[in-house]
C-alpha cells in the first residue's frame, strides 16, 4: 500500500479506506504475503457498466465529429473575417 499512497499523494488511512470500499464492492482482490497486502484489480463487475457505456460512446463519437466540423466552418469564418473578406 505505501507504493499507492505515494503514487496517489493521500495520506494512508484515506487510501486504505478507499481499498476497503473497493475490496467490499469486489472491484479489488488483495491477499496477504508477509506483513505486505498485495491487492490485484477485479474487472469482472466493470462489465456491465462497460458494456451500457459503449452504447453511448458511438452516439459521442458523432455529435464530437459534428461539433468538430461546425468549429471549423467557425473558424473558416473567422480566418476569413480576419483577412478582409466578406462574410458568408
Amino acid at each position: 500500500m505505501s507504493e499507492l499512497v505515494e503514487q496517489l499523494g493521500l495520506a494512508q488511512p484515506l487510501v486504505s479506506k478507499h481499498l476497503r470500499v473497493l475490496r467490499e464492492v469486489g472491484l479489488v482482490q488483495v491477499r496477504d504475503e508477509g506483513r505486505n497486502r498485495l491487492y490485484r484489480l477485479n474487472p469482472q463487475p466493470l462489465k456491465p457498466l462497460h458494456e451500457w457505456l459503449s452504447t453511448y460512446e458511438r452516439l459521442w463519437d458523432e455529435r464530437f465529429t459534428r461539433l468538430d466540423v461546425v468549429l471549423a466552418e467557425l473558424q473558416e469564418d473567422e480566418d476569413g473575417q480576419r483577412s478582409g473578406d466578406a462574410p458568408r
